[in-house]
This record gives structure tokens, sequence and C-alpha cells, in this order.
């Protein structure tokens, strides 16, 4: 393969010499960001798993007091109840760089910051159930926010993971080991080219020295 695709010439080999120690800087660098990411990957999804539990658990418990709050109340009383919300939220997404992969990072403020400024109804044809799952859902928003953004950049760091690794195995097992033939041969055919010159150069000077050998004796 080499053999058809490399110019057997000095100035190649140099430039193959030049592009070989390229690549396995290269490749190093890119084995040095894989590792790096996958210990970062590996953190971030125990983060999901613990999460992601903390909350499903949290929405359950939700679910669970709106179904006791609804047994208590009527279906208008409770949509009366929930028709307009009090606390309004900002919602502000950001990014940070991590191994070059751009993950985002989601933040949030409230019109005001007294957390109990949630409940839109008064407490009188209300029960103490619907208080509950209110308060729940309130306080598992962060979660919520924080799981999806530790989510997406589990996704970004998979692909990030997994470009990384098509390249790190295309300089290992494409580009290094066919410029390391590449040069292989330039050497074998410069050699061949050095040895053929010597042994020119050597019959050349025998008959050289014969001539001269032959004209003596006729002198």
């Amino acid at each position: 393969m080499a053999s058809t695709q490399v110019n057997p010439t000095r100035m190649e080999l140099t430039r193959l010499k030049k592009k070989l120690a390229t690549a396995v800087k290269g490749h190093k660098l890119l084995k040095d960001k894989r590792d790096e990411l996958m210990r970062e990957f590996l953190d971030l999804v125990r983060v999901n798993m613990s999460l992601r539990q903390e909350v499903e658990a949290a929405i359950r418990q939700a679910n669970t007091d709106f179904v006791v709050a609804r047994s208590d109340m009527s279906d208008q009383i409770l949509r009366t109840a929930l028709m307009a919300p009090k606390q309004d939220v900002e919602l502000t997404a950001g990014r940070r760089n991590v191994m070059s992969v751009d993950i985002p990072v989601f933040d949030y403020k409230t019109r005001t910051p007294d957390p109990n400024d949630i409940y839109s109804y008064g407490y009188a044809f209300t029960s103490s159930d619907l208080d509950a799952a209110v308060k729940s859902l309130s306080d598992v928003f962060p979660k919520m926010l924080r799981l999806a953004e530790v989510e997406k950049s589990c996704q970004l760091m998979a692909a990030e993971i997994e470009k990384t690794r098509r390249r790190v195995n295309a300089l290992e097992h494409v580009i290094i080991p066919e410029t390391k033939a590449g040069i292989k041969y330039i050497t074998m055919k410069l050699d061949e080219n050095e040895r053929s010159t010597q042994i020119r150069l050597m019959k050349v000077k025998d008959m050289v020295l014969e001539d001269a050998h032959h004209y003596s004796e006729r002198a």
C-alpha cells in the first residue's frame, strides 16, 4: 500500500516523520481528553441517578397529596384554587465549558423571595392535603431543573466521548500505522538506492583502475 501511494524521496520522508510526531502527540492528548471526559461523565451519571430518584419520589408524593385533596374537595373548588398561579418564575439558561463541551447551566428566580408565597387560594374551602401537594411541587422544582441540566450534560458528553473515541481509533489504527509503513518503505527505498549507487561507483572505480593499469602496461 505504501509503495503505491508514497513518493520515496528524502523530502517526503521528512514530511512523514513530522506527521508521525504530530499524530503521536495528538493521539496522547485525545486519549487524555477521552479519559477525563469519561471521569466527568461517570460523576454526572451518578448525580443523575440520585436526582432522578429524589424527583420521582417527590412527584409521587405530590400526586398522592393531590389525589387525597381531590377526594375531600369538589372538582370546581379544586380548579378554581389552581386556576391562577401566585408566584412567577423566571428561568435563565447559560453554559459551562467542560473539556471543550458546552454543557447547560440553568438558574431561576421568583417574583418574591418568600418560599411560602406559592398559594394562590384561601384556606377556608381547601384541604391541607392540597397545601402539601403544592408545597411538594414547589420544593422539587429546583431538583427538576438540576436534573434537566445534568441529563442534557450527560447526552452532550456521551456524544463528545464517542467522537473523541473515533478520532483516537483512527489515529491508533489507521493514520499512525500507515505513516510508519510509509516511513519504513521510503527508508528501504533510499537504502536500496544508496547501495546501488555505491555499487555503481565501485564498478566505475574498478573500470578506471583497470583502464589505467592497461595503459601503464602499454606504455
